[in-house]
């Protein structure tokens, strides 16, 4: 938990982003002040164009006050390709490798699907979405994806963490091993090898296409 302030109250980071980013940050911080959450929020402004001064000006903060609530902040398709997105500055230099997704049913709220109660982990400092491209010569672009094992292994044991803290019954490793062989094989191979370590939680593996249709 973040530093508690006199008084029992906290400081939380607050980036309102753009787009609908600072419209629902209003509508968080009437709810807070309602409850009266033991809350103080250390606002900090930064969007898609913030220069990088801004986005460091965030990430001090978000290290200082141990916990942050973050908005919306756009990707400006019209920048150029050197400009980095504000999303992945953030996301690298503080190390955030996990992006937990809680996808559940809500009691009185009538959807297609009943009863949804998965959990979705995703490596988020490696991989498709990592920015690292460049234009070799004109008119060919190279786009990279890494994996490392020590990255994989890191991941696939918080997703197993998560499942037995949350006392889930297994974990599916989704992948793209039948055509990247080597890349998503090493993710593949690493959540095998963790998945030894919990002998109580049952591991699947399943093709990214299978998992989106049946999703």
């Amino acid at each position: 938990p973040p530093p508690a302030k006199y008084g029992g109250r906290h400081t939380v980071t607050l980036i309102p982003g753009d787009g609908i980013g600072p419209e629902l940050m209003l509508h968080v911080k009437e709810v807070f002040r309602h409850a009266c959450v033991p809350v103080d929020f250390e606002e900090v402004r930064v969007n898609s164009e913030a220069p990088e001064d801004d986005v460091q000006n965030a990430i001090t903060a978000i290290r200082r006050n141990g916990v942050a609530l973050k908005g919306n902040i756009e990707t400006n398709h019209n920048l150029p390709p050197s400009h980095k997105s504000r999303n992945n500055l953030i996301r690298t230099s503080l190390d955030l490798y996990a992006n937990v997704i809680h996808c559940q049913s809500l009691p009185g709220v009538e959807t297609r699907h009943r009863d949804i109660d998965i959990l979705i982990v995703r490596e988020n400092t490696e991989g498709e979405y990592s920015s690292l491209e460049h234009e070799s010569v004109a008119g060919v672009v190279e786009s990279l994806k890494i994996i490392t094992a020590g990255r994989s292994r890191r991941i696939a044991h918080y997703a197993f963490g998560l499942a037995r803290a949350a006392a889930r019954r297994s974990v599916t490793a989704v992948h793209k091993a039948n055509i990247m062989k080597l890349g998503d094989g090493l993710f593949l191979q690493c959540c095998q090898e963790v998945a030894a370590e919990y002998p109580e939680i049952t591991f699947r593996s399943m093709i990214v296409d299978n998992t989106t249709m049946q999703v």
